[in-house]
Formats: structure tokens, sequence, C-alpha cells
């Protein structure tokens, strides 16, 4: 379980230093005797007007400051000279024994992790982010990020998870983390008051509505509505600007870790409009069809880690260093292509189609999918995913083309897995897995998780043969032929005759095979959101 560090008590710092002032604590039980405390306490009231607490410190100043003689007048002594010079030096050491106690109250500062070898990042529970899947795995953007750095200079990470934005920026403030990652936009105003990491995206501030006649169109058009934004985002720093020119321009700050909630609030009614970054947008419009993206609240924003004062210029040149390598390399490209590269390929009809049908059609099938991931350790909403992406569910689809059945099987792969009958829902489903299975085995190992599932899924559309052409042809332009982010880009290619003349295997519909994988991985994360796994599968999603 991902926790704060545990909380520092009073007792853990200030038992041991206030151990050594005995001598303070004796002069202070003598100032809060009965008798004189009632004595000070009444001269307080009338003179002093401050707390029975305060006179007795004020007792105890008196007591240290020299060993003169009292007088009557409350808090004074008859002193000579040398017990005078005294007197300066009790005080002294009065303020120096009530520093140490403050500074014993004081957490001790987090270690560098040069020093510790442990990278303390906080970051927030989001689909664009951080989260845990299925299986109870931290993944996110920002978490294999992290990962990637922490992993490059040999230390280990731990995550701590802030419920808000602002709970976010006041764990930085504490210094209780040396480095914020969370989507955040290094804007002006935050530069003023924070250090930024160099930049490693963009993104844009969307008005997300839902539909309505007219939709606004303006800052101005928002007027008489209910919009929500996240407290103390960046969001909120540009309704600031734009409200000096629309002063009739109002908005509502929300405590929630992102804009996924406000959307959500948005569909179902609660609030008129919402501030999202493009990349939430886009992930969250495959859950809630109807939402409608309006405009734009300004340019580009650049997105950058926050970086603890405390950390080193040494700390800011490992992070310059690894990101410049993890451009060069391509390695930032292909994680961006993991979390967000196919999240804008559905209309709103296709999100409304899969989400319906889930609780009619799926139901029956659900049991067929179980079972089918029992024999192949596939997650069985995967498999569901590429049987929605195939026939829609329908056990007796026909193509022109002669694929036939739910799982969309070819006469001589049927024959092959030992599929009698493809129009049975069970047999189908069951075969469609085994070769799916068959696919990525037969890819080199050279290929990781997640792409060499993307590939697979390329390979079922368009066959094991094609696919390694698209592959050959990659290395040929240069291209990584064991990366998604890459092949996606050569597949296209395949049915053009310039480069279909020299391939092994001819024509291909390239272009088809990627959006089928692209459409795959939508359902997939459709399925993922809202269906729940069935015991243990193949990990790599």
């Amino acid at each position: 379980m991902l926790t704060l560090s545990p909380p520092v008590t009073l007792t853990n710092w200030v038992t041991p230093l206030c151990a050594r002032l005995q001598g303070f604590r004796a002069i202070w039980l003598r100032c809060t005797r009965k008798g004189y405390a009632g004595f000070v306490r009444r001269q307080s009231r009338q003179r002093l007007r401050c707390s029975s607490l305060r006179a007795p410190a004020r007792c105890a100043h008196w007591q240290l400051s020299a060993p003169c003689r009292p007088t009557r007048k409350p808090y004074t002594r008859a002193c000579s000279t040398g017990e005078s010079r005294f007197n300066y030096f009790g005080r002294g050491l009065l303020l120096a024994m009530l520093a140490l106690c403050l500074a014993g109250c004081m957490p001790a500062p987090l270690p560098t992790p040069e020093n510790s070898g442990e990278l303390v990042v906080v970051t927030r529970n989001s689909p664009t982010t951080y989260y845990l899947n299925a299986k109870s795995e931290a993944v996110g953007f920002e978490h294999d990020l992290i990962m990637r750095f922490a992993t490059a200079q040999g230390w280990k990470v731990r995550f701590v998870l802030a419920e808000t934005l602002p709970g976010l920026f006041e764990i930085m403030d504490k210094g209780q983390a040396h480095i914020a990652a969370a989507g955040l936009s290094a804007t002006d105003d935050r530069r003023i008051r924070h250090r930024f990491g160099p930049t490693y995206g963009q993104v844009k501030e969307w008005v997300v509505c839902r539909q309505m006649r007219p939709l606004p169109l303006s800052p101005a058009d928002l007027n008489g509505l209910r919009l929500e934004v996240v407290a103390q985002s960046s969001h909120v720093e540009n309704l600031r600007l734009i409200k000096r020119r629309q002063p009739g321009l109002a908005w509502v700050e929300m405590n929630v870790p992102d804009s996924e909630e406000l959307l959500e609030r948005v569909e179902l009614g609660l609030s008129d409009c919402a501030v999202a970054d493009s990349d939430s947008f886009d992930i969250a419009r495959n859950f809630h069809p109807t939402l409608v993206r309006t405009f734009a609240l300004g340019g580009s924003q650049p997105q950058a880690w926050l970086i603890g004062q405390r950390m080193g210029l040494g700390f800011s040149r490992q992070m310059m260093r690894f990101f410049q390598e993890s451009e060069t390399s391509g390695e930032l490209a292909r994680l961006r292509e993991r979390y967000f590269g196919h999240v804008q390929r559905l209309e709103e009809a296709d999100v409304l189609g899969v989400l319906e049908k889930r609780g009619t059609l799926l139901r029956g099938l659900a049991p067929h999918f179980y079972k089918a991931q029992n024999e192949t350790d596939m997650d069985w909403r995967l498999l569901a995913a590429v049987a929605y992406q195939e026939s829609q569910w329908n056990a007796q689809a026909v193509s022109f083309t002669g694929v036939r059945g739910i799982m969309m099987l070819t006469e001589d792969t049927a024959d092959h897995l030992g599929v009698k009958n493809r129009l049975d829902a069970q047999e189908s489903i069951q075969g469609g897995a085994r070769y799916l299975i068959s696919l990525m085995a037969s890819l080199p190992l050279q290929i990781a998780d997640p792409d060499r599932i993307w590939m697979a899924l390329a390979a079922y559309n368009i066959g094991m043969g094609h696919l390694q052409d698209a592959r050959a042809l990659a290395e040929k332009l240069g291209r990584n032929p064991n990366t998604w982010n890459d092949l996606k880009e050569v597949l296209p290619l395949l049915s053009r005759g310039k480069y279909a003349a020299e391939l092994k295997n001819g024509y291909a519909r390239g272009g088809e095979a990627r959006a089928f994988v692209e459409n795959v991985r939508i359902y997939y994360d459709i399925l993922a959101k809202y269906e729940k796994p069935y015991r243990g599968y193949f990990s790599g999603l």
C-alpha cells in the first residue's frame, strides 16, 4: 500500500532534547506552584491580559535571568553590575534552549536520492499519470517515465499519492517528495513559485460541455452556465486572465485529483461544462461519448516535472540528460504511443454501441470468454474486444471474404485450430484465443510487451507473412521493427505499389490492420473500465 512517510510526533523529537533541559523544567515547575501561579494569573488579568501559560514563561525567564534578590514589583530584581552581565547570558541561554526545542519539533529533511538510493515522487491517481491495472500493478505514463528515470540513476522509487492538486503542492512545499510527476503544466505563474524540469510534452486546455443548444463557443457564452475546474490547476490561472476581459465569467473550483471526475459530473448533468487537458479529454471521451469539446482557453501549455527546492544542480543535469536521451532514442515517443496513441479513433456511435451491447450480448457470451481465458491465459476482456471489432459479438456474422463467426476465422485457420463449426460461439472464441496465442509465440523474443500483443493483433488481421513484410520494410526504412510505434507507421505502405512490388508476400491492406489494432485497444480500455477481471490472466497490457 502506498502511503506517506510516518508522521513526525512530538515525543519522537522533543523528548531527547528536553531531557537535557531539566534545569529549565525545574524553574518552570517552581513558577507554576499554586501560590505563585495564582498571583501571576491575577497580575496577568489586571496588567498583562495574557494566558496562564505565558505568565509562567515570563516567570521562568525572570528566574533564569540572574540570581538577584526579588523586589516587590513583579518580574523585577535588584542586581549588581556583575549580576546584570549574567542577566544577558541567561537570556541568551534561554533563547538557545527554546530554539533547540522548536528545532526538535521539525521533521528531519528528506535525504536526497543520491544519499538514500530512493527517489520519492508525489503524483495523482489518474488515467493520464498513475493508476493500478486489473492485476493491481502500477502503470501510467508518468509512472513508467519516472521508473525509467530512476532505473537510469540506479535508484528505487517510492510513490506518494496526493488526493488533490493543492495537497500535491503542499507535499512539495513541505519537502516530503523530491519530484512531483502528475502531468503538471509549467505555467509562467507557477514558475515564479516553483522549480520545473525540462519540458516533455504539450497539452491544450479545453472547455468540455454536455450536449446542449447552442453550444458555448467563447468565454462570453459561458455566462449563466455552471463551469467546474480543478482547484489550484493551471486552468484557474487561465480563467483569471480571461476574466479581466470578461468580468462576468464565473467558475467553481473543485477539490478533486483531476478533471476525470469533473467530466463524469458533466455527463451526469451535475454541471454544464468543465475544463480539461487534451490528454484527459481524449481518454474520457471513450467512456463518456456524449461529451462535446467546444473551445480552447488558450495556446498549448508545456508539461514538466516539479523539482523539490533542496535538489541540487547535479540532479537537474541528470534529469536533463535523461530527457535528451529519451527523446533521441524514441523511448518518450513510444511511451506516449502506449498510453495516448490510440485514444482518438472511435466516433460517438462506436462507443455508444459497445456500451449498449455490453449490457445485452456480452452477458450471454461472457462464460465462453472465461473458458477461453482458462485455456490460454489471455485476459477475457481482450478477447471480447477482438470479438467486438470483428463481429460486434454476432455469432452468425459472415463476411464477403469468407471469414465467419464471432471471431471471424478463415476456413483454413479454423481447420488448423480444430474448429468444426465457426458459427458456434464457444468454438469460435476458443479457436480465436488459441490463434492469437500462437501468433504471439511466433514473434521474435526481442519484441517486448505490450508491443508483442499489438503486433500479434495486427497479424490476426492481415496474417503473419504480411506482418513480417512490414517489419522487414521498417528495418529497411531505418525504423525499429520491434516497436509498435514505428511499425504502425509502416503498415499503410504495404498497399502502395512502390513498396508492395518488393515485398515477399506482396500487397496487403496494412492500413486496415493498423486501424484494427487501435480499435481493439480502445474497446479493451472500455471493457477494462466497466468489466471485472476473471481470475489471473496474461499480463502485459
